[in-house]
């Protein structure tokens, strides 16, 4: 049996008419980039996302980029991140010329730990403390962060907060909503998320009225008024094909949600049932609405030799992330060492991430764990 990680082959054929009849509109109008498709898709993701704005980017990676941007973030300043996460969020704030500074996880839910920021603020000098002008909580596989914690530790320094929530569109805290607590939101619409275009795009939420015109600003290369520049931004248009796309797409993301937090409870069945969990650890669900844009498993031995069997047997898996940000060589002159972030590092040597998307049947979950079953065997 052949289980991939992702199918999106089976979720295109459930939306195919729709797509090919916005997409030959599109093409009969030749309006392409921006314009009334991506306003509407602005309003809509700033209702689902429970913010004031929202602006449509060119990717989640400028997302991040331009909301520093908006910040005034640069050469000089400090930004504190996940060690452990796509390398995007780091590399957003290396390019604006300020310096990542990274902090370890949480290992239940491998999210930002609030307790390893304030460890990391608590060993700065004063001097030190007062280039830290950001913190950029990852809202990792599908959950959010201990906002509450992270927003406090913002208020107390004065900084700005970007939410990285690339993986974790409609999620919540505590009621609210990923990318509505922080500064910014940003977010990512490449095609193996949950809610994914038919290429690269993106969005920032925000409820500030300031931020939101500086963002569409530096979206058009600094300029509200064509050949007339305020500030040095960059093209972050979003294209009006991959807007209508999504617009398409969310009417379905609650039903595609609930089937892959569906899928995670029998994931969770199966395993109990087949005596592996003194093996596996299986996600935790600190929030109350985790959207599973991955479900990734902790395996106490052997888990490259597992993925290699798995594979064998027709298994898509993938290791998220086998590096963490503070161990990659280009950022080696912050001089960070191995053992720095424990927690980090560990994630990075035993987690999988095993599929999870809507279509994933029962067969084929069964099939997947009798194969794991059959390995620790």
């Amino acid at each position: 049996m052949k289980v991939p990680l992702l199918d999106l082959k089976l979720q295109y054929q459930t939306i195919k008419e729709e797509v090919m009849k916005v997409a030959e509109e599109i093409f009969e109008s030749q309006y392409f980039i921006l314009g009334p498709r991506v306003e509407a898709l602005e309003k809509e993701i700033a209702e689902y996302c429970s913010s004031k704005h929202a602006v449509g980017v060119s990717s989640g990676t400028d997302a991040l980029l331009i909301s520093l941007m908006a910040a005034d973030i640069g050469p000089e300043d400090k930004v504190i991140t996940s060690t452990y996460t796509f390398f995007a969020t780091a590399g957003s704030i290396a390019r604006t010329g300020a310096t990542p500074v990274f902090a370890d996880i949480d290992p239940e839910t491998y999210n930002i730990s609030s307790k390893s920021i304030s460890r990391v603020m608590d060993g700065m000098t004063g001097k030190e403390r007062k280039k830290i002008k950001a913190i950029i909580p990852v809202h990792l596989y599908g959950q959010c962060c201990d906002m509450d914690s992270i927003l406090e530790i913002a208020e107390k320094y004065n900084l700005i907060v970007i939410e990285d929530a690339a993986q974790a569109i409609g999620a919540e805290y505590k009621g609210r909503r990923a990318g509505s607590m922080g500064d910014f939101g940003c977010f990512s619409f490449f095609p193996s998320k949950n809610l994914g275009a038919f290429g690269d795009g993106g969005i920032v939420t925000t409820n500030s009225d300031e931020f939101f015109d500086k963002l569409r600003l530096l979206r058009v290369h600094g300029s509200h008024l064509k050949y007339y520049h305020n500030k040095v931004g960059g093209n972050f248009r979003l294209d009006a094909l991959q807007a209508a796309i999504v617009s398409i797409k969310l009417n379905y993301l609650d039903g595609w949600t609930e089937a892959r937090q569906a899928n995670a409870d029998k994931y969770r069945e199966l395993f109990i049932d087949a005596g592996l969990d003194d093996i596996v650890n299986l996600p935790t669900e600190k929030e109350n609405r985790h959207i599973y844009n991955q479900f990734v498993i902790s395996l106490k031995e052997k888990r490259d030799d597992l993925r290699m069997f798995l594979t064998d047997a027709g298994i898509g898996t993938e290791i998220y992330y086998p590096v963490p940000m503070h161990l990659q060589d280009c950022f080696s002159n912050l001089n960070y060492r191995k053992g720095d972030f424990p927690v980090g590092e560990y994630a990075a040597l035993h987690t999988l991430a095993l599929p999870v998307y809507p279509e994933l049947s029962y067969e084929q979950q069964t099939y997947l764990v009798e194969r794991i079953k059959e390995f620790y065997s």
